[in-house]
């Protein structure tokens, strides 16, 4: 293993690290199935951090210790969830919710199943409400493969979708901004069910990428936006056919540089411009073991 692969690994090691520190912040708590819940500090990081660790265990080969923490925080998480009857009893309060699937997809992808959500899911499937609920179509994307993690398959092709995307429009680049970056990722992650399946990427669209992912990866990091920049850099670990050179040469360098003494990453800035506030580190830090371990082991998933 050359040393800037072994940067990348230890990169990704000391990201899990933090995170397995961290996990009681994951855990869901008493409020996790009220009403006025707040979701996004309590399901989203849980779904965060098993749609990641599902990744890091398909590829890394039993044995590895990346494998092994990232098997033990999916564990760890689908304990949170009661073993797959919280997701129950959230669709029975909320049956169009979509939420409740994606996270279940993320520990469904890992082999986490529970029949009882997925035949009550896919009755609320079946409904012309469930069918045509108004999203956003990277929002929509995500939601046709979080259906198929969950035993629902239709008809909808995935086209439709994707070329109502801002990727799947091929804008000018010019164009590219913050919102339009996280749109971007997020396209690729759900054509590449988040780096675990190679060839779900139009050719247009590696095209694309390959031309403009640089500039728009050296932007980000000159910018010290480190959450954007490593999605971004998981897209270009994640999609075959990329061009070497891709990535700029220090990016990595730039993003272990980044971190705070603790081996967390901060989303943007400097480390400790955020405080050592869980909520500003954690998905960054996420996104740089999940794009460090896709680099690592760009070409050979398990």
């Amino acid at each position: 293993m050359s040393a800037p692969a072994r940067e990348v690994r230890d990169l990704a090691r000391a990201a899990l690290a933090w995170v397995s520190a961290h996990r009681a912040d994951f855990a869901l708590g008493e409020d996790a199935l009220a009403a006025d819940g707040q979701v996004d500090l309590s399901w989203k990081p849980l779904g965060e951090l098993a749609q990641v660790c599902a990744t890091v265990t398909r590829r890394t080969p039993p044995g590895d210790p990346l494998h092994t923490r990232a098997a033990d925080l999916l564990a760890f998480a689908w304990r949170q969830t009661g073993e797959g009857d919280l997701f129950l009893r959230l669709q029975r309060l909320e049956p169009f919710a979509t939420y409740p699937l994606e996270v279940y997809a993320a520990l469904a992808a890992a082999g986490f199943r529970h029949p009882g959500y997925e035949a009550a899911t896919a009755t609320v499937a079946r409904t012309r409400g469930w069918r045509h609920t108004e999203q956003e179509p990277t929002r929509r994307l995500g939601l046709l493969m979080a259906e198929g993690h969950g035993g629902i398959h239709r008809d909808e092709p995935r086209e439709g979708a994707l070329r109502r995307t801002w990727l799947g429009g091929l804008p000018e680049p010019w164009t590219f901004e913050r919102s339009a970056g996280y749109a971007l990722t997020h396209v690729v992650f759900h054509l590449t069910d988040w780096g675990r399946a190679d060839g779900g990427v139009p050719g247009d669209l590696t095209d694309y990428l390959a031309h403009w992912l640089p500039p728009w990866i050296d932007t980000c990091l000159d910018a010290r936006m480190w959450d954007l920049a490593c999605e971004l850099l998981a897209v270009a670990a994640s999609v075959p056919g990329l061009p070497g050179g891709t990535v700029p040469d220090d990016a990595w360098e730039r993003i272990a540089a980044a971190r705070d003494p603790s081996g967390a990453l901060p989303e943007e800035g400097e480390a400790g411009d955020q405080g050592a506030c869980f909520a500003h580190h954690y998905h960054s830090t996420l996104m740089a073991a999940f794009a460090a371990a896709l680099t690592a082991g760009q070409g050979v998933p398990v």
